[in-house]
């Protein structure tokens, strides 16, 4: 499935999908019965038996107007990734990019929402060689800098030594510009919260704009209320307010949210 916002093509691509490893009521604070309702009703995908949560793990393809591809995020990945513990790998991403037409010599930016095993999953092998050879990888200067300061080593040696020992790694700070076209942009947009330097990408043309999420919000309960917490994140106060500020701006323009881990891969925001 894809929309096109301006010059500009974005292309759902599901990695994987599964059932979560814990409940969604033990994965989620401050749902009302009501909440929880109105959340079935706009993914009941996600809603397996016995309160399990269904998710999808889904990267985005851009298709740029002057030539070649950027892809947001990079899934599970293979057999053998730091998500196979409990994401459900081996996934299928490079094959769900041949099937769209898209060789991976034509990827020519990766950029990393967060690097959480799920999101990371495809940007390098396990022997760490990057599977997009002409692709620079685009990552929040500061979400290296907490993993350094936490002493991440399956993270750092899994993708960012890698990366950087090719010389692919390229950080960035605050909101930046990656891609324009005529009546078009792409850039990343700092949403921390999730993780302390997790980015969004806002694809923007003809009064559209697309707004691919990453894990700012993971489930629909989020859309219903903002407020909702996940469990996993690094700053449930922060984050809160980051998905709060997204979804207000969202309502203010025509938007689709581009998700990675709803049933349904893009969203409608109503303007306001």
């Amino acid at each position: 499935m894809s929309l096109t916002a301006g010059p500009f093509r974005v292309t759902a691509l599901l990695d994987a999908n599964g059932p979560f490893f814990l409940p969604a009521g033990e994965a989620f604070t401050g749902a009302t019965d009501q909440d929880w309702a109105a959340a079935r009703r706009l993914d009941p995908g996600a809603f397996g038996p016995d309160d399990t949560w269904w998710l999808d793990f889904r990267c985005f393809a851009i298709h740029l107007p002057g030539g070649g591809v950027a892809l947001v995020d990079s899934g599970v990945g293979p057999a053998g990734s730091p998500a196979q513990s409990w994401a459900p790998v081996p996934g299928h991403l490079l094959e769900r990019l041949a099937a769209a037409g898209i060789d991976r010599a034509e990827v020519r930016l990766v950029v990393l929402t967060h690097l959480h095993e799920d999101h990371f999953g495809w940007s390098v092998s396990p022997r760490g060689v990057p599977y997009f050879p002409n692709a620079r990888y685009l990552v929040s200067r500061a979400e290296i800098v907490a993993l350094e300061q936490a002493g991440d080593e399956l993270v750092l040696s899994y993708v960012v030594d890698p990366l950087r020992a090719t010389g692919q790694l390229d950080t960035v700070d605050g909101p930046t510009r990656i891609a324009g076209g005529p009546g078009g942009t792409v850039s990343t947009l700092p949403t921390p919260g999730h993780t302390p330097g997790h980015q969004s990408v806002v694809v923007r043309g003809a009064r559209r704009q697309v707004v691919i999420t990453g894990d700012v919000l993971v489930h629909a309960v989020q859309l219903v209320d903002p407020a909702v917490g996940y469990r996993f994140e690094d700053d449930p106060d922060l984050a809160r307010r980051t998905r709060q500020d997204l979804l207000a701006d969202a309502a203010g323009r025509p938007t689709w949210l581009a998700t990675a881990h709803l049933t349904t891969p893009f969203v409608p925001v109503s303007s306001s």
